[in-house]
Protein backbone atom coordinates (compact mmCIF):
# COMPACT_ATOMS: atom_id res chain seq x y z
CA UNK A 1 0.00 0.00 0.00
CA UNK A 2 1.32 3.44 -0.97
CA UNK A 3 0.13 6.81 0.26
CA UNK A 4 1.09 9.82 -1.83
CA UNK A 5 1.76 13.12 -0.07
CA UNK A 6 2.07 16.23 -2.24
CA UNK A 7 3.36 19.68 -1.33
CA UNK A 8 3.80 22.91 -3.25
CA UNK A 9 6.88 24.81 -4.31
CA UNK A 10 7.33 28.27 -2.71
CA UNK A 11 5.13 31.06 -4.08
CA UNK A 12 4.30 34.70 -3.49
CA UNK A 13 7.93 35.71 -3.00
CA UNK A 14 8.63 33.08 -0.31
CA UNK A 15 11.77 30.94 -0.35
CA UNK A 16 10.14 27.92 1.31
CA UNK A 17 6.72 26.32 1.48
CA UNK A 18 5.76 24.47 4.68
CA UNK A 19 3.70 21.95 2.74
CA UNK A 20 6.75 20.73 0.84
CA UNK A 21 9.12 21.02 3.79
CA UNK A 22 6.85 18.72 5.80
CA UNK A 23 6.19 16.33 2.91
CA UNK A 24 9.89 15.81 2.28
CA UNK A 25 10.39 14.61 5.85
CA UNK A 26 7.92 11.78 5.23
CA UNK A 27 9.50 10.41 2.05
CA UNK A 28 10.26 6.69 2.36
CA UNK A 29 8.71 6.28 5.81
CA UNK A 30 6.45 3.36 6.70
CA UNK A 31 3.20 3.74 8.65
CA UNK A 32 1.64 0.45 9.77
CA UNK A 33 2.78 -1.25 6.58
CA UNK A 34 1.97 1.62 4.23
CA UNK A 35 4.81 3.25 2.27
CA UNK A 36 4.83 7.04 2.03
CA UNK A 37 5.85 8.64 -1.26
CA UNK A 38 6.00 12.36 -1.99
CA UNK A 39 5.80 14.75 -4.94
CA UNK A 40 6.24 18.49 -5.31
CA UNK A 41 3.64 20.39 -7.32
CA UNK A 42 4.21 23.71 -9.12
CA UNK A 43 2.22 26.68 -7.87
CA UNK A 44 1.06 27.28 -11.42
CA UNK A 45 -2.55 26.97 -12.54
CA UNK A 46 -1.59 25.66 -15.98
CA UNK A 47 0.75 22.96 -14.67
CA UNK A 48 -0.36 21.78 -11.22
CA UNK A 49 -2.97 19.25 -12.30
CA UNK A 50 -0.72 17.65 -14.92
CA UNK A 51 2.02 17.25 -12.29
CA UNK A 52 -0.51 15.77 -9.87
CA UNK A 53 -1.80 13.29 -12.45
CA UNK A 54 1.76 12.27 -13.33
CA UNK A 55 2.59 11.58 -9.67
CA UNK A 56 -0.54 9.47 -9.25
CA UNK A 57 0.24 7.55 -12.44
CA UNK A 58 3.81 6.95 -11.29
CA UNK A 59 3.08 5.79 -7.74
CA UNK A 60 -0.40 4.20 -8.07
CA UNK A 61 -1.28 5.12 -4.47
CA UNK A 62 -4.14 3.79 -2.36
CA UNK A 63 -4.66 7.29 -0.95
CA UNK A 64 -3.50 10.85 -1.64
CA UNK A 65 -3.11 13.72 0.81
CA UNK A 66 -2.36 17.05 -0.86
CA UNK A 67 -0.85 19.76 1.34
CA UNK A 68 -0.80 23.52 0.98
CA UNK A 69 0.32 26.65 2.83
CA UNK A 70 -2.32 28.74 4.60
CA UNK A 71 -1.27 32.15 5.90
CA UNK A 72 -2.91 33.04 9.18
CA UNK A 73 -4.09 29.56 10.10
CA UNK A 74 -2.89 28.19 13.41
CA UNK A 75 -3.88 24.56 13.08
CA UNK A 76 -3.72 21.49 10.91
CA UNK A 77 -6.71 22.38 8.69
CA UNK A 78 -8.32 19.33 7.11
CA UNK A 79 -10.40 20.55 4.20
CA UNK A 80 -13.93 19.26 3.66
CA UNK A 81 -14.85 20.65 0.23
CA UNK A 82 -13.28 21.87 -3.01
CA UNK A 83 -15.18 24.22 -5.32
CA UNK A 84 -15.07 24.48 -9.09
CA UNK A 85 -13.60 27.96 -9.37
CA UNK A 86 -10.22 29.62 -9.72
CA UNK A 87 -10.24 33.20 -8.48
CA UNK A 88 -6.69 34.27 -7.71
CA UNK A 89 -5.99 37.23 -5.43
CA UNK A 90 -2.32 37.16 -6.52
CA UNK A 91 -0.60 35.81 -9.66
CA UNK A 92 0.75 32.27 -9.64
CA UNK A 93 4.46 31.54 -10.17
CA UNK A 94 4.16 32.15 -13.91
CA UNK A 95 2.10 35.32 -13.64
CA UNK A 96 -1.34 33.84 -14.34
CA UNK A 97 -4.22 35.27 -12.32
CA UNK A 98 -7.51 33.65 -13.39
CA UNK A 99 -10.69 35.34 -12.21
CA UNK A 100 -13.95 33.42 -11.83
CA UNK A 101 -12.79 30.55 -14.07
CA UNK A 102 -13.77 26.91 -13.54
CA UNK A 103 -11.18 24.34 -12.51
CA UNK A 104 -12.88 21.81 -14.80
CA UNK A 105 -15.26 23.12 -17.46
CA UNK A 106 -18.70 21.55 -17.02
CA UNK A 107 -17.53 19.86 -13.80
CA UNK A 108 -19.76 19.64 -10.73
CA UNK A 109 -19.94 22.66 -8.44
CA UNK A 110 -17.97 20.93 -5.68
CA UNK A 111 -16.36 17.74 -4.45
CA UNK A 112 -16.05 16.52 -0.88
CA UNK A 113 -12.93 14.95 0.60
CA UNK A 114 -13.04 11.16 0.69
CA UNK A 115 -10.60 10.99 3.61
CA UNK A 116 -11.94 10.07 7.09
CA UNK A 117 -11.64 13.73 8.06
CA UNK A 118 -13.46 13.61 11.40
CA UNK A 119 -11.49 10.58 12.59
CA UNK A 120 -8.25 12.27 11.55
CA UNK A 121 -9.08 15.50 13.35
CA UNK A 122 -10.12 13.69 16.53
CA UNK A 123 -6.91 11.63 16.59
CA UNK A 124 -4.75 14.69 16.02
CA UNK A 125 -6.39 16.53 18.91
CA UNK A 126 -6.02 13.48 21.15
CA UNK A 127 -2.30 13.50 20.40
CA UNK A 128 -1.99 17.18 21.27
CA UNK A 129 -1.90 18.63 17.75
CA UNK A 130 -4.13 21.64 16.97
CA UNK A 131 -6.50 20.46 14.25
CA UNK A 132 -9.82 21.46 12.73
CA UNK A 133 -12.14 20.68 9.86
CA UNK A 134 -12.04 23.60 7.42
CA UNK A 135 -15.00 24.47 5.22
CA UNK A 136 -13.04 26.41 2.59
CA UNK A 137 -9.85 25.69 0.69
CA UNK A 138 -9.87 29.15 -0.90
CA UNK A 139 -9.83 29.77 -4.66
CA UNK A 140 -6.09 29.73 -5.42
CA UNK A 141 -3.96 26.82 -6.68
CA UNK A 142 -4.58 24.84 -3.46
CA UNK A 143 -8.29 24.63 -4.19
CA UNK A 144 -7.57 23.91 -7.85
CA UNK A 145 -5.42 20.93 -6.88
CA UNK A 146 -7.98 19.72 -4.31
CA UNK A 147 -10.81 19.91 -6.84
CA UNK A 148 -8.72 18.39 -9.63
CA UNK A 149 -7.61 15.57 -7.32
CA UNK A 150 -11.16 14.66 -6.37
CA UNK A 151 -12.29 14.90 -10.00
CA UNK A 152 -9.48 12.64 -11.16
CA UNK A 153 -10.18 9.97 -8.53
CA UNK A 154 -13.96 10.24 -8.11
CA UNK A 155 -14.70 6.92 -9.82
CA UNK A 156 -11.83 5.00 -8.24
CA UNK A 157 -11.29 3.36 -4.83
CA UNK A 158 -8.41 5.77 -4.09
CA UNK A 159 -9.16 8.03 -1.12
CA UNK A 160 -8.03 11.62 -1.36
CA UNK A 161 -8.24 15.06 0.16
CA UNK A 162 -6.43 18.26 1.09
CA UNK A 163 -4.86 19.69 4.24
CA UNK A 164 -3.74 23.29 4.80
CA UNK A 165 -0.81 23.86 7.15
CA UNK A 166 0.46 27.00 8.93
CA UNK A 167 3.55 28.99 8.04
CA UNK A 168 7.01 28.01 9.23
CA UNK A 169 8.64 30.07 12.00
CA UNK A 170 11.27 31.31 9.51
CA UNK A 171 8.52 32.71 7.26
CA UNK A 172 6.89 34.54 10.15
CA UNK A 173 10.24 35.97 11.29
CA UNK A 174 11.05 37.17 7.76
CA UNK A 175 7.77 39.04 7.51
CA UNK A 176 8.11 40.93 10.78
CA UNK A 177 5.13 42.93 11.92
CA UNK A 178 2.27 41.28 13.86
CA UNK A 179 2.95 37.80 15.17
CA UNK A 180 1.46 35.05 13.02
CA UNK A 181 0.82 31.43 13.89
CA UNK A 182 3.51 29.00 12.82
CA UNK A 183 4.69 25.39 13.16
CA UNK A 184 8.06 23.81 12.49
CA UNK A 185 8.34 21.37 9.61
CA UNK A 186 9.12 18.63 12.14
CA UNK A 187 5.91 19.35 14.07
CA UNK A 188 3.93 19.37 10.84
CA UNK A 189 5.47 16.04 9.82
CA UNK A 190 4.56 14.50 13.18
CA UNK A 191 0.98 15.73 12.84
CA UNK A 192 0.82 14.26 9.36
CA UNK A 193 2.03 10.91 10.64
CA UNK A 194 -0.77 10.94 13.23
CA UNK A 195 -3.34 11.66 10.54
CA UNK A 196 -1.88 8.99 8.27
CA UNK A 197 -2.12 6.39 11.06
CA UNK A 198 -5.89 6.92 11.11
CA UNK A 199 -6.07 6.83 7.32
CA UNK A 200 -4.17 3.53 7.11
CA UNK A 201 -6.41 1.96 9.75
CA UNK A 202 -9.44 3.17 7.80
CA UNK A 203 -8.10 1.66 4.57
CA UNK A 204 -7.24 -1.63 6.23
CA UNK A 205 -10.73 -1.80 7.72
CA UNK A 206 -12.26 -1.27 4.27
CA UNK A 207 -10.09 -4.01 2.80
CA UNK A 208 -11.09 -6.45 5.55
CA UNK A 209 -14.75 -5.68 4.89
CA UNK A 210 -14.32 -6.27 1.17
CA UNK A 211 -12.40 -9.52 1.79
CA UNK A 212 -15.22 -10.89 3.90
CA UNK A 213 -17.91 -9.64 1.53
CA UNK A 214 -19.37 -7.15 3.98
CA UNK A 215 -18.88 -4.01 1.92
CA UNK A 216 -18.06 -0.69 3.54
CA UNK A 217 -20.11 2.39 4.21
CA UNK A 218 -18.14 5.30 5.66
Amino acid sequence: MKILITGFEPFGGETVNPSWEAAQLLAGQQVQGASLVVAQLPCVFAKSLDALAAAIQLHQPRAVIALGQADGRSDFSIERVAINVCDARIPDNEGAQPIDEPVIAQGPAAYFSSLPIKKMAMHLKAKGHPAAISQTAGTFVCNQVFYGLQHLLCNTPVLSGFVHVPLLPSQVAARGGPSLASMSSETLAQALLCAIEVLVQHLQSDERDIKWGMGANH
